[in-house]
């Protein structure tokens, strides 16, 4: 691919541009690294200093601790790097999160990180970027990947969680703690009943209320509110308390999962949870195709996922320049947190 080389080399720590002299997401400790969003697979621990979008500062000062080197740009906002131009344009997938614009020479290529296309109140919407070039995730790049209305799965949602109400039974949610724990969080009607949060997910929620983000009033998870709040509640946790020792406390229960996994049955069958909600903070299949079309890109990097299988697609079917792109991380699976 052209734009390698000239705009952005694979080193040993990951996605290097030569002409700014940076990182994106590197996978080791760098001199400068300019981050998409947050979640530990994009943002590590380490770096001398690190660049990202401003929306996005205070969860990744939660991630990364106070001595950090942390410096913020607003949408759209340009800085040059060395002999490059760089910006930040939200993704969608978690709050900050951005794709990252790159210019040098009068080439373009956009980095996407995470990123999903489905109305979601905790984040800035997905915007188009056109390129020459483009680095595109694909964790669901599958035909068989596509969402439903997200407003009517949280609609089955709450209405799972008022019959288990109903049945004097609390209701565990599964759901990563950092992006998509609070998307569940901002759709739920309080009216059903109290909520509460385990402190994977309590942690977070400051830094999504000080950026603005509505979300209900929750309390921590602990053995004495899960007496008291018995048969009523809904607990939201990260998928890797699920069949702990910790959930005990909530007995009489059922459990769910919020994942983009829940659309396959395969999967669904492969976790001890009792219903499963298609909630992805992840493009599917045809939002993926759509963001390659609407970039104008002739040049295609794909990563996470089901890179090979979407880069074969597009050279195929599309007839693009397209290659799949290695990865240490394997992003978000259904038996790990992507953020732990």
């Amino acid at each position: 691919m052209h734009v390698f080389g000239s705009l952005l080399e694979r080193t040993e720590s990951g996605l290097y541009c030569p002409a700014g002299d940076f990182h994106i997401d590197p996978w080791a400790p760098v001199a400068r690294a300019v981050v998409t969003h947050a979640h530990a697979d994009h943002a590590r621990w380490g770096s001398e200093a690190y660049l990202t979008a401003a929306r996005g500062m205070n969860v990744l000062r939660a991630r990364l601790g106070p001595d950090a080197r942390l410096e913020g740009m607003e949408w759209g906002e340009s800085r040059t790097l060395g002999s490059a131009r760089v910006s930040f344009h939200p993704a969608g997938h978690i709050l900050g999160s951005a794709q990252i614009r790159i210019e040098h020479g009068g080439r373009v290529c956009v980095v996407t990180g995470d990123y999903k296309r489905h109305a979601d109140p905790t984040v800035t919407p997905f915007e188009p970027v056109r390129c020459h070039a483009l680095v595109t995730e694909s964790t669901f790049g599958l035909p068989v990947f596509r969402w439903p209305d997200p407003a009517e799965e949280m609609a089955a949602l709450n209405d799972w969680w008022r019959a288990n109400r109903d049945e004097g039974r609390t209701s565990l949610v599964y759901a990563y703690s950092l992006g998509k724990a609070q998307r569940i969080l901002a759709g739920l009607e309080p009216e059903i009943g109290p909520i509460l949060v385990h402190g994977a997910v309590e942690t977070l929620l400051p830094a999504y209320r000080s950026a603005g983000v509505t979300l209900p009033p929750v309390r921590k998870a602990t053995r004495e509110t899960a007496k008291a709040l018995k048969g009523k509640a809904l607990v939201v946790a990260p998928p890797s308390a699920a069949g702990t020792p910790w959930t005990r406390k909530f007995a009489p229960s059922t459990s769910a999962f919020a994942s983009g996994w829940m659309s396959i049955r395969g999967f669904r069958r492969r976790r001890a949870g009792d219903r499963g909600f298609v909630v992805s903070d992840h493009v599917d299949w045809a939002d993926l195709l759509e963001t390659v079309r609407e970039s104008e890109a002739r040049e295609v990097a794909v990563t996470h996922g089901y890179a090979e299988v979407v880069a074969r697609f597009l050279r195929e079917e599309r007839g693009l320049d397209a290659v799949a792109l290695p990865t240490r991380f394997r992003g978000e699976t259904l038996d790990s947190e992507a953020e732990s």
